[in-house]
């Protein structure tokens, strides 16, 4: 446990807490143009050829091909939608990081003003 503490006093918070809203309009401009491309992409011809195959063997190639490109659009709209949740998270987590930072630092302020009364407190006991 003390190892993971020690990891994160290195980390800079303040740059992280900086940066969060940007990663996450990242992520959304990656999901937009995502959807856009996925949505815009229209298969292409494929030019064919008596020298490169019968058209029977070019059709099965082509739909092969379409199949695999309608495959990898749905990977990359899939990974687009898995990057946007993960900034949105650590986004979540970093505000979390903040506001657990700043009640540290009451809780500390709050320690240590405790243990000066205390102190005064048993110092004053002790002479009377």
């Amino acid at each position: 446990m003390a190892g993971w503490l020690s990891a994160l006093k290195f980390v800079p918070w303040g740059q992280v807490i900086e940066a969060a809203p940007q990663i996450v309009q990242g992520a959304r401009k990656l999901m937009r143009r995502s959807e856009h491309e996925t949505a815009a992409a229209p298969p292409r011809p494929v030019a064919t050829s008596a020298a490169t195959g019968s058209p029977d063997t070019l059709a099965q190639q082509l739909a092969t091909l379409e199949q695999r490109v309608a495959q990898l659009h749905e990977e990359q709209r899939a990974s687009a939608v898995l990057i946007r949740s993960l900034a949105e998270q650590n986004a979540q987590v970093v505000r979390a990081i903040d506001t657990l930072r700043a009640r540290t630092r009451w809780l500390g302020l709050a320690c240590a003003l405790l243990g000066v009364v205390s102190t005064g407190l048993l110092v004053w006991v002790l002479s009377q």
